[in-house]
């Protein structure tokens, strides 16, 4: 028994030791609220998505500056959808894919996210959020405010963001809002 709580204990030091790191670098914060009062994020905009007549989620984007573009190593953004809707965690992908299509990224610019997402993104209900906070170096995941996964990867954060904030976004109306009549530098 003994033996049992003490691989345990190391086992959970282990885990929390993972995420600690040196002062000047940031650590992985498991709640999105304690996330958002340590940064002190400024909403930029936010909008709601909507189809014929029914609204399928509302979303906001905050940064670190209040500007967007964000400095890559300097700034932080949080990109958080409010579900109005159940979706699936494969339609979600498969929109997303559609999205990415549709913006003009070429397949291998994104298909090595796929699996990723696969294992991060859950089943949605109506009434859940999913948000996407920007890092340097790294992607973070929230579902209803609590860590559920990163993706590794300084490029993946810009691809995402992108579906709504590049130009070529499918939804430009989307885009003016979430922007709050930021112009593009």
């Amino acid at each position: 028994m003994l033996k049992k709580i003490s691989v345990i204990f190391v086992l959970s030091l282990t885990f929390f030791t993972a995420f600690q790191t040196n002062s000047s670098e940031s650590r992985l914060v498991f709640n999105l609220n304690n996330v958002i009062e340590k940064e002190r994020f400024i909403e930029t905009g936010q909008t709601t998505f909507s189809l014929l007549f029914w609204d399928l989620y509302t979303s906001k984007l905050m940064t670190t500056s209040g500007n967007y573009p964000i400095g890559k190593d300097s700034d932080k953004l949080i990109f958080q959808i409010q579900y109005l809707a159940d979706i699936s965690s494969k339609d979600l992908i498969d929109k997303t894919i559609e999205q990415w299509q549709h913006i003009g990224l070429d397949e291998n610019d994104y298909k090595h996210y796929i699996n990723e997402l696969n294992t991060i993104w859950p089943n949605i209900m109506k009434g859940d959020s999913l948000a996407l906070l920007m890092e340097k170096d790294k992607s973070l995941f929230y579902f209803n405010n609590q860590f559920v996964g990163l993706v590794d990867d300084p490029n993946f954060g810009q691809l995402f963001i992108d579906i709504w904030l590049s130009e070529k976004t499918s939804q430009p109306s989307l885009r003016d809002e979430l922007l709050g009549g930021v112009a593009d530098e």
